[in-house]
């Protein structure tokens, strides 16, 4: 593996129909690749609108198998390209078991696995627990040609403990894709992920919508898709209201050398977590 990795992370709109927005995406990813990137992130549910303002059954039209038809065209592109993919889709595991997921797929065109995201939202506007179940994979982490990525899923940033586990699991890169409008969480967007890339020493990659989308309009979309390092540091950022790529490059040495800064793995106690993991109060 190499030591600096270029990635990209869109930030898009909805275009109106599920090819279209397939389309769109490879477009981008051709474009990500011409500007050097080994690895691309889409958005969360990236080939959809984000349905979850209403409680409509109509919407489980958008699930599909992963792997599957979605995952097997990306896994050409990828191929193709030499370029790795995380690709964040609605899965259908059988009828009626439904998923927020999100498939990784190797430079070289081969499935890694998947993540299901595991804190699922349901309040005004954010019905997810009408659409998906909790995630039931844990945190696992990817080792693909370029770096070791693990995955959280939009309202997963809210959690800290799974952005521990990703980094004890080996994460060198997480990468959040998001739908999120603004409102009452706006301002942690650049305060939640940062610091989750502070205390676990990685990278963290996050990607976000732009736009409203019809008929819905629960808010506008932000983008201000970023990536930042271990150090907190923004690398690059996108705007609030643009479609486009937001490409970074990422240096893995800094992980080991903020870490060796930070102690904040050998000065863990886990021993005296328990209370946490029994729920007390």
């Amino acid at each position: 593996m190499t030591d600096v990795i270029r990635a990209a992370l869109v930030q898009t709109n909805w275009t109106g129909d599920k090819e279209s927005m397939i389309k769109a995406h490879e477009d981008y990813a051709r474009d990500a690749a011409a500007q050097g990137a080994k690895v691309i992130c889409f958005q969360e549910l990236f080939y959809g609108p984000y349905f979850c303002q209403v409680q409509d059954a109509a919407y489980y039209e958008y699930a599909e198998s992963i792997p599957g038809p979605t995952t097997e065209r990306f896994q050409a592109l990828a191929r193709e390209l030499g370029m790795v993919m995380v690709l964040p889709m609605y899965e259908q595991e059988q009828p009626g078991v439904l998923y927020n997921t999100a498939a990784v797929v190797d430079a070289d065109g081969s499935y890694l696995g998947k993540y299901r995201k595991n804190h699922i939202p349901h309040t005004s506007g954010f019905w997810e627990k009408y659409f998906f179940k909790p995630g039931n994979l844990g945190y696992p982490v990817f080792r693909t040609r370029f770096a070791t990525i693990g995955v959280y899923i939009c309202y997963d940033r809210h959690f800290p403990e799974g952005a521990r586990l990703l980094g004890l699991n080996g994460a060198e890169i997480v990468f959040n894709p998001s739908a999120t409008v603004a409102g009452l969480s706006q301002y942690l967007w650049k305060l939640e992920q940062p610091a989750h890339a502070v205390a676990n020493g990685y990278f963290m990659a996050c990607s976000n919508r732009v736009g409203t989308e019809a008929p819905w309009n629960i808010g506008r979309f932000y983008g201000s898709s970023y990536f930042v390092d271990p150090r907190g540091n923004f690398l690059a950022m996108g705007s609030e209201d643009k479609t486009e790529l937001v490409v970074a490059e990422m240096d893995l040495d800094v992980i080991e050398e903020v870490r060796r800064v930070w102690q904040f793995y050998r000065d863990r106690r886990p021993d005296s977590y328990g209370p946490m993991a029994e729920q007390l109060p």
